[in-house]
């Protein structure tokens, strides 16, 4: 990577997801000393936890808080209820349908409340997301609009805010397509193996290929004529999946 004149401390919300690995790798590159928040809020896909710990290992990132909240006794999503079920190869469907089923209820807004709460104590005055508004699902939560509104709210509502910290919300991939994404990220030189994207994964971590996300991420790959290597890497065992031991 690059080396950039240090611009300050950000919070980077780190899922284990191609999309938070490239957003923290574009931070660090851009100069900025990065703490890593991930959440284990009740998720199916509770090996991203595994794979947001290889991530910031991967780029040095010492920072790293995990944060256990339940948003799974609220239920209303595929994400965090097991009776909903995580739809399946819709291709040309995904984004065209209204907010699907794997919409989990205000997580964006939570996320960026508790990092918010992070950064104060960081003394950080960036909060860096990898969300993504052209190639995504159709989730609320991830448009800019959506974003200047939380900036907003958090100069706002925050004692630093008040006595003159500016927060700013950074989402360098925000206007990105996914190849676009992962061709940013390859120049930053992520391993995507270490990354997973999949909301429904086997027990043992592999992807299961036919949900949005998994859609999604295999048409970027496919656009830039690479292979995923996530699909290509051998997976984790049984274990570190169920108990998040990373």
């Amino acid at each position: 990577m690059n080396k950039a004149a240090r611009k300050g401390r950000a919070i980077v919300l780190l899922s284990g997801g191609l999309d938070s690995a490239t957003a923290a790798a574009w931070a660090i590159s851009e100069g900025y000393s990065v703490t890593a928040i991930s959440f284990d809020y009740g998720q199916r896909h509770r090996i991203e936890l595994c794979a947001a710990q290889d991530v910031a290992k991967s780029l040095k990132i010492r920072d790293h808080v995990t944060l256990k909240i339940d948003l799974a006794s609220f239920g209303g999503s595929a994400l965090v209820d097991n009776s909903i079920a995580v739809p399946k190869n819709r291709h040309q469907e995904i984004g065209s349908n209204g907010i699907p089923v794997t919409y989990v209820p205000a997580r964006n807004t939570v996320f960026l409340s508790l990092a918010l709460a992070l950064a104060e104590t960081r003394n950080a005055s960036f909060l860096v997301l990898g969300v993504n508004s052209v190639d995504y699902s159709g989730y609320p939560d991830c448009r800019p609009e959506y974003l200047e509104a939380f900036q907003t709210l958090a100069n706002l509502a925050t004692k630093s805010g008040v006595e003159g910290t500016t927060f700013e919300i950074l989402a360098p991939l925000v206007s990105l397509t996914k190849p676009e994404i992962i061709r940013l990220g390859i120049s930053l030189h992520i391993d995507y193996g270490l990354t997973t994207s999949c909301y429904d994964p086997l027990d043992n971590g592999t992807p299961c290929g036919e949900c949005d996300s998994c859609l999604i991420r295999a048409a970027g790959f496919k656009a830039v004529d690479l292979p995923d290597p996530r699909v290509l890497a051998s997976m984790p065992s049984e274990e570190q999946n169920h108990d998040s031991d990373c």
